[in-house]
């Protein structure tokens, strides 16, 4: 008999709670294979009241109580002090114990990172996770980050950003070499603040198993120049933020131009199916997981509808399948040696080129 795939799910986090995570469910369950099951984390009566019409989904279901809830706008220390015994600490520690291949929240971000990486740990020597999206382009998706968890980087954290976003790209999306590039105010070797450069050289001495591109501009994030870039949590946040700001202010125009007549309205009826296509193109990943941890946990948008929940809660399936985390933890043991490496500036010593280092964006 197979053994059963089951997935921890923080059924209480998230700006909506029960009334998203509920659907969401019943829409996992009817699109996964039959052994995977589900572990509920919340109010048992108001998660067994949701799911009493949904008898096929609710078989394969185990609901743990908790009344206990991180709440959204809680500091990550306060959930650290507090958060034990709430429905996301649960979530993860189920991770922990082997009772779940995979952890699901819509919860509180600062708080999930925290939370996570106190109870599963680091990989190896990893300090903290990287928190990666997954981004549609015309060639497929850019799997980039850091996009928050890390707001001051190093060269060597860089590096280590990029040894994760490979392998999680490799299993994510089946790329065999998946391309990596470091996010740059220019292409050219010499550009770049010092520590984005010395990343740069780690990566071109090819001690690490990648296919390192090179450096890349804000254009290629959406532009599929690579399948993985790289960049600290305080650049790739304000880049998502303003990615997802485009794309609210495109559709709420789309949708304004489309509805300004009778005809109009009436080819925006006829082209239903393209529009959702389009909706769904430019809409924010449904889930981020945090990348570098003892286990798979997986953040979805606190404001998430139910079928971005559900499509989270497949990606931890996916994630779960494949074997992203060894692969880390077989680059990571390359880095010493990487770093260990006399450093050496691309740049040059001569004025013009410093000049150039600072911050020459053309």
């Amino acid at each position: 008999m197979t053994q059963p795939l089951v997935i921890s799910i923080d059924a209480m986090g998230g700006d909506h709670g029960p009334p998203v995570v509920i659907p969401a469910l019943v829409r996992a369950a009817q699109a996964l294979p039959p052994d995977v099951r589900f572990l509920l984390h919340g109010d048992e009566a108001v998660l067994t009241r949701g799911l009493s019409r949904h008898a096929e989904a609710r078989a394969r279901v185990e609901i743990r109580h908790t009344d206990k809830v991180v709440a959204m706008d809680e500091k990550p220390a306060q959930a650290l002090r507090r958060g034990k015994g709430s429905s996301m600490w649960n979530a993860v520690e189920a991770v922990r114990e082997g009772e779940a291949v995979a952890a699901v929240s819509a919860g509180n971000t600062g708080a999930l990172m925290a939370i996570s990486r106190l109870i599963l740990r680091m990989i190896g020597e990893l300090e903290r996770p990287a928190l990666v999206a997954s981004i549609p382009t015309p060639r497929g998706i850019t799997t980039f980050l850091d996009v928050g968890a890390n707001i001051d980087c190093d060269a060597a954290r860089l590096v280590e950003f990029a040894i994760m976003g490979e392998a999680y790209h490799r299993a994510a999306y089946g790329t065999a070499k998946p391309t990596v590039g470091l996010l740059n105010v220019g292409a050219e070797e010499m550009k770049g603040h010092e520590e984005v450069r010395e990343a740069g050289r780690i990566l071109r001495e090819g001690k690490i198993d990648l296919a390192y591109h090179g450096f890349v501009e804000g254009y290629d994030i959406t532009g599929g120049a690579v399948d993985v870039i790289v960049t600290d949590g305080f650049t790739g946040n304000v880049a998502m933020k303003a990615m997802e700001g485009a794309a609210k202010f495109m559709g709420a125009e789309l949708i304004g131009a489309l509805t300004g007549g009778l005809m109009t309205t009436l080819g925006a009826v006829l082209a239903r199916s393209a529009l959702r296509k389009f909706r769904d193109r430019i809409s924010p990943p449904p889930a981020a997981p945090f990348l570098g941890l003892n286990g798979i946990v997986l953040k979805s948008h606190g404001g998430a509808s139910a079928r971005d929940f559900a499509q989270a809660i497949r990606l931890a399936v996916d994630l779960a399948h494949s074997g992203f985390s060894a692969e880390i933890e077989r680059n990571m043991r390359r880095l010493p040696d990487a770093l260990a490496e006399p450093a050496s500036d691309p740049a040059g010593s001569s004025p013009e080129a410093a000049a150039a280092a600072q911050g020459a964006t053309e």
